[in-house]
Parts: C-alpha cells; sequence; structure tokens
C-alpha cells in the first residue's frame, strides 16, 4: 500500500471535564462543582501510558490528540507533564501533530500562548454557532463575538488551527446557514468541522424532543443544508475530506487519519478507547468511563482498561469499512482481504456502482460518492453485510 496512506501511531488522550454538559453532547464529560486534582491525574495518566507503551512498545508517535471533555480547562502545566510521559514512553516523530481541544472562551484562549510553550502545535475550536441565540440554545457558554476573538488569538499563537459548527439547528434555513459559513471560512486559514446536528440517546435535547419542546432536523431540510455546505467548501477550496470534515490540500488533521486509515492507537483518560496490536492480534480496548472510579482504577493497578479484546477478523472488516468509506480517498479493497479474510462482495459493490454511491478510482480503490455520503451508514451496511 501506498506510504501516502500509512495510518501512523497515535496517542489520544482523554480529559473528562467540564463547565457545563451541552444538551446535544453525548461524549464522556463530566461537571464537577469542586476543583480538579490536576497532579492526582497526571500522576495516573503517567501510569497509564507506561502500561499501553508495556503492551505496544517501541512505536513512534506521529501524532497526539487531547479530547473530552474541555482540555483547556487543564493548566499548560498539566498537558506539558502529560506529552513529557508521552516522550519518555515512546519515540515522538519530527513534527508530529499535537491537537488540543479547546472552549473559545477568553479565559481558556489566555491560555494558549502556555499550551504553545508545552508543546501543542494544532488547535481545534468548540465554536459550534456564529450568532450569540443559537449560542445560547446549544448549552454553549461563549457568545460569538468571544469565539471569533479566540479563533484570532488561535491562529496567531498556534502552527494550525480549526473550529467546529453545528448545522441544521432548529429554525435553521440554508440561506442563514450559507451566510454562517461565509463568515466562517473568512475566520478559518485551513481546517472546518462541520457537523449536522444529530439527536443522540440520553442527551438533553433527546428529552426536550420526547417532550414536544424541539422539533428534531427534518431530514430533506438536513440535505440541503449538507448540499450548500459541500458546494460552498468545495469552492473555497476546503473539499471534505471525511464526512463532516474540510480542509486545504495537506491540512487535514493527521490524528483522525491514524482512525479513519485504520492504524494503531493508545488512549488513555476515563472513557479513552484504543486499537494496539500485539501478539494476540488487534486489541479492542477501552477504559472506565467514571474520572473518579477510573483514578482509583489506576492508582491500584496501574491502568484503567475495562475492555482488552482481540478482534476477530469479521468485526476487523466491519470497521475497517466504518472508518475508511468515511474519507474521500476510500479504502483499498486488497487490505480489506487482509484484515477480513475476504474479498468485498463484487456483486454488491456493483449494485452500488449501477446507484451512483459508489466508485472505484484510477488506484483501484473503492470510495463513497458524493450522492452517497447522505446515505453513507445504509452504504456500508451493504459494504459489509
Amino acid at each position: 500500500m501506498s506510504s501516502v496512506f500509512d495510518p501512523g501511531f497515535g496517542v489520544y488522550v482523554h480529559w473528562p471535564f467540564c463547565l457545563s454538559k451541552c444538551p446535544y453532547c453525548d461524549f464522556n464529560s463530566h461537571v464537577r462543582a469542586a476543583p480538579v486534582d490536576e497532579a492526582r491525574y497526571v500522576a495516573a495518566f503517567k501510569a497509564e501510558l507506561s502500561h499501553r507503551a508495556a503492551l505496544a512498545p517501541g512505536r513512534e508517535v506521529s501524532s497526539i490528540f487531547f479530547g473530552g471533555g474541555t482540555p483547556s480547562l487543564m493548566k499548560p502545566q498539566t498537558v506539558g507533564a502529560i506529552l513529557e510521559a508521552i516522550g519518555a514512553n515512546w519515540s515522538i516523530a519530527p513534527g508530529a501533530e499535537i491537537t488540543l481541544e479547546a472552549n473559545p472562551t477568553s479565559v481558556e484562549a489566555e491560555r494558549f500562548r502556555g499550551y504553545r510553550a508545552a508543546g501543542v502545535n494544532r488547535v481545534s475550536l468548540g465554536v459550534q454557532a456564529m450568532n450569540d441565540v443559537d449560542l445560547k440554545a446549544l448549552g454553549r457558554m461563549h457568545s460569538a463575538a468571544e469565539a471569533m476573538a479566540a479563533v484570532e488569538i488561535a491562529t496567531s499563537v498556534f502552527d494550525r488551527a480549526s473550529f467546529d459548527l453545528i448545522y441544521a439547528r432548529p429554525n435553521q434555513s440554508p440561506a442563514d446557514w450559507a451566510g454562517e459559513l461565509r463568515e466562517a471560512l473568512r475566520r478559518a486559514p485551513e481546517h472546518l468541522s462541520l457537523y449536522q446536528l444529530t439527536i443522540e440517546p440520553g442527551t438533553m435535547f433527546e428529552r426536550l424532543v420526547e417532550a414536544g419542546k424541539l422539533t428534531p432536523p427534518d431530514p430533506d431540510l438536513g440535505r440541503a443544508l449538507w448540499d450548500v455546505t459541500q458546494e460552498m467548501m468545495d469552492q473555497a477550496g476546503m473539499p471534505a475530506y471525511e464526512v463532516s470534515n474540510h480542509a486545504r490540500p495537506g491540512a487535514e488533521s493527521r490524528h483522525n487519519l491514524v482512525y479513519w486509515r485504520y492504524g494503531e492507537y493508545a488512549g488513555v483518560g476515563p472513557g479513552a478507547h484504543g486499537r494496539l496490536v500485539n501478539t494476540q492480534g488487534r486489541m479492542a480496548q477501552s477504559t472506565e468511563k467514571h474520572p473518579e472510579k477510573w483514578l482509583a482504577a489506576v492508582e491500584a493497578q496501574g491502568h484503567g482498561l475495562i475492555e482488552d479484546e482481540a478482534l476477530d477478523a469479521a468485526a476487523q472488516g466491519d470497521e475497517f469499512l466504518l472508518m475508511g468509506l468515511r474519507l474521500r480517498e476510500g479504502v483499498d479493497p486488497q487490505r480489506f482481504q487482509n484484515i477480513a479474510g475476504r474479498p468485498l462482495d463484487p456483486v454488491r459493490i456493483a449494485g452500488l456502482e449501477s446507484h451512483g454511491f459508489v466508485e472505484c478510482t484510477a488506484q483501484g480503490r473503492l470510495r463513497v460518492t458524493a450522492e452517497g455520503f447522505p446515505l453513507l451508514d445504509s452504504v456500508i451496511a451493504e459494504l459489509a453485510s
């Protein structure tokens, strides 16, 4: 396989704490009234990193990602100590991408230079909307003006910066979204993550929908907003390289490409997931989600893993398709066969091709078309079965 598609080896660090729980969010995030004992957590992260390095020794780390929760609630010294621990356990590649997710409040923007000094070279900001009414409806703690100021600071401090927006929000028209996107493109130097609002199980938004107080996004309107997104981002030279992620060529999130290209990655922290390869095969790993329970487990046994299972060939094949077909570059059918122990079904591929949902590239890769992407889940289910 061409080296351009080499997934690399990533390290994911989950910081589970937030100032408040957003009503659309189903991530492993927790609000705490009392200040978090960061020194205790640093010691636990160090222990977990040592544990993972024993399971996957000798790797070169190509990317590191601090996700959450809200990692920008951490002190820069905490981030620096975790980065030092990663470097003590594996070699870090020259020019490795080191990303930190941040809220765009003025308080957190003041810490940006500290994160840069600690070694972070890319920041991803959770802006979510460009007007105050929608920000309030989304439960965000920042104003639109504050967010744009944070984006400006981020682009001046870090080598690379991205921010997120959510569309298909209540009462949002295609014209509204196009205007917001134009504004975002003026501010975003290289990368935007654009997520269509979905009502996730267990969230406040789900409870509001059930109570008749929130109307879920209309599928036809969602499709119209999707089309506006693709057209405008293509014209701006920031096409989708993944379903929800847009970048100028070369500015893609290298860490997320590790996942989507089915690479190997260590996950540490409460509720983190990992995929490490050892003598037993490709191991699916996940840690205790509850922060204090994770902390107690790590302090007692040196790690917080609650799952560490070898994936069989069928499960690996399914994961490979689920991840790789999200990418515009698609997947290598030969690599699927090597992983899954069976070829993709040519009859199913031909059926999807006849509907214009997938295509084979000149390089022999299989990818989902622009017409197929809005139906991605169905396309993947058809190929995986």
